[in-house]
């Protein structure tokens, strides 16, 4: 014998899965507004240039390779 269940989704959890999408989309817009206005800081390109350097580069300029963030960002923040 065989059975079968029909599942019919009421329009309150339709609503609720509408409005949770619409919160992921929003939140999902900020996170990729936030992704670019941090690629475009120019201290993020700092750092990119100089852990683009060798380390004999960065040891002609004082720098260790580990302290690359810390001196980019050492003015915003004290370790």
């Amino acid at each position: 014998m065989a059975q079968q269940a029909t599942v019919q989704h009421s329009s309150a959890t339709q609503t609720l899965n509408a409005a949770g999408a619409a919160v992921g989309r929003f939140f999902g817009a900020i996170g990729r507004a936030m992704m670019h206005a941090a690629e475009s800081n120019s201290r993020l390109q700092q750092v990119r240039t100089l852990q683009s350097k060798s380390d004999a580069e960065l040891a002609r300029l004082g720098i260790k390779r580990e302290e690359i963030v810390t001196r980019v960002f050492s003015d915003l923040y004290y370790l």
